[in-house]
């Protein structure tokens, strides 16, 4: 039996719909599920990938021999984010006589990934329809994404403008050529000018990055769908092994495609806690801010892959109703993919308040509802404190780190980066105690320099609630206890010219006042 023919990879598939080929009792179930690219059985406590006898234009899966190093090279690249899961490439043999092995003494005939398998409730496609899906896991895997970037190749010869440009062409005649008259040529024709204007608009920038070391050798495939949880962890797994320009590219459009995935899958509010603890994370010279403006592109370049392989699946389908389904679902992709072009302008909020009184929370849950997708960049005190002495978010400060001079450096390290933000186009949420008129004055007069509209908020809440809080926190990035709690209480605040929210009660009551107020103002 010879390996490579369609003929062969059938008697394959073939064998494997008997469990004992995976050396399972009979009766056990194997099931097999299908991509574009893969076959994929499930047996037992494994799952196994054998990639199809294909060939287009961004991938040879044509030749054996093709197969066996793509199997390899995915358990290599793969193993960078999910060691557990993939345990290795392993042969289908020909034993002669026309009978097959798994890991046989005879020619190779097949080859295949051998992984760990995980129940299909732990990805987060599922957890993200169950409404499991929180703020700690997300800002765990935004940890993890942010640690394996930083880790990951530096690849100078990939990416900057002319692959970003590259992709947008590739999305154009993928619209072009798609079945069944879903997208129409008007409405190609503003996504790719909309997009093609945006990247030239941006050259320079996408060029600095590529060769600041920003292009790196990425996941290349980061929706929620190629994210599980594993032994109680964020785990990414099939990173793209087929086409290195695919994978690497910007750090920031690898991730803009789970913050996309998120935003249309509505949950915005998910998607900012993922960009603002993976910018805290970053080191403060790591250059991944300026990168914001890049953000209206890169989601709108990944809703459009979205949209063009959404629509060659539903051409595909023998089933009508299915094919509609995911014939719409592509055009909201593809619509979505156009609004990401046009964002509204940045505001800047600023949320002042004593320890204890919820600012930092408050903060936290508006900045989704600011601005360019998926919302405002919320820049901490607490948070640039940490950055500032090159520790964890987590490790305690000594007491010098809170000087005058200290906190001074603190404020300046927040205006630098919030002014960062605002030039790119990204909303602000200023997040600081503020006790100081003159610091309230600062951050304004931060707006008036950027000629952005400006509101501060001042969260209130009395002695007794802000000491319980701060009683209560655990692996919170502020260091302040009942001590600093009590003695801001003391403070001459000075002129109080920011709008007083009612911080005392519920998170959603909280949250809704201050909304209130911004849409008064309409900046949200």
């Amino acid at each position: 039996m010879s390996g490579g023919g369609d003929s062969g990879q059938q008697a394959v598939i073939v064998f494997f719909a008997d469990p004992k080929a995976f050396g399972l009792p009979p009766g056990t179930d194997v099931a097999r599920q299908e991509t574009h690219v893969s076959h994929i059985f499930l047996a037992g406590d494994r799952a196994y990938k054998l990639k199809k006898q294909v060939r287009f234009p961004y991938l040879d899966f044509s030749t054996l021999e093709a197969r066996r190093r793509a199997c390899e090279v995915e358990v290599t690249i793969n193993r960078r984010t999910a060691p557990a899961i993939y345990l290795g490439t392993v042969a289908v043999t020909d034993e002669g006589g026309g009978r097959l092995a798994l890991g046989g003494a005879g020619d190779p005939v097949e080859w295949l990934v051998e992984m760990r398998r995980f129940p299909d409730g732990a990805l987060f496609t599922h957890l993200a329809d169950a409404g499991a899906l929180n703020r700690r896991l997300m800002e765990s895997l935004a940890d993890s994404i942010q640690a394996f970037h930083g880790a990951a190749e530096i690849d100078r010869e990939h990416g900057g403008a002319s692959g970003i440009r590259a992709i947008i062409d590739n999305n154009d005649a993928s619209f072009r050529g798609a079945q069944g008259g879903l997208f129409n040529a008007d409405d190609i024709n503003a996504l790719t000018d909309g997009s093609r204007q945006l990247q030239d608009s941006l050259t320079a920038l996408l060029d600095a990055r590529r060769d600041s070391g920003r292009v790196r050798h990425c996941h290349g495939d980061l929706h929620l769908a190629n994210i599980c949880l594993f032994e109680d962890a964020p785990t990414l797994f099939d990173a793209i092994e087929f086409n290195d320009a695919f994978a690497r590219i910007d750090v920031l459009y690898d991730l803009a495609f789970l913050l996309m995935d998120l935003d249309q899958r509505g949950h915005r509010r998910l998607a900012s806690f993922v960009l603002n603890r993976y910018l805290d994370r970053a080191p403060l010279d790591g250059g991944d801010l300026d990168g914001l403006a890049l953000l209206p592109l890169f989601l709108s370049m990944r809703a459009a892959v979205r949209a063009h392989v959404g629509a060659s699946q539903a051409a595909a389908l023998a089933d009508a109703a299915e094919s509609r389904r995911r014939a719409g679902r592509a055009r909201e992709y593809f619509f979505r993919a156009r609004e990401y072009l046009a964002p509204p302008p940045p505001v800047l909020i600023a949320v002042g308040g004593l320890s204890g009184s919820g600012k930092s929370r408050l903060a936290r849950e508006i900045a989704p509802h600011l601005g360019a997708a998926p919302g405002a960049r919320v820049v901490r005190t607490d948070v640039q404190r940490k950055r500032l002495a090159r520790i964890d978010l987590f490790d305690r400060l000594p007491p010098e780190s809170y000087t005058p001079e200290a906190s001074r450096r603190t404020y300046d390290a927040c205006f630098d980066e919030a002014a960062c933000a605002l030039a790119a186009g990204q909303s602000v949420v200023f997040d600081a105690v503020s006790l100081k008129p003159e610091e309230r004055d600062g951050i304004e007069a931060l707006a008036g320099r950027y000629k952005v509209p400006f509101l501060g908020l001042w969260a209130d809440a009395p002695l007794a609630v802000r000491l319980e809080r701060v009683g209560s926190r655990r692996d919170n990035v502020s260091d302040a206890g009942a001590e600093v709690a009590r003695r801001q209480e003391e403070t001459d605040l000075g002129d109080m010219t920011w709008t007083v929210i009612d911080s005392s009660g519920t998170r959603k009551n909280t949250v809704a006042g201050a909304l209130a107020k911004i849409r008064d103002r309409g900046l949200a």
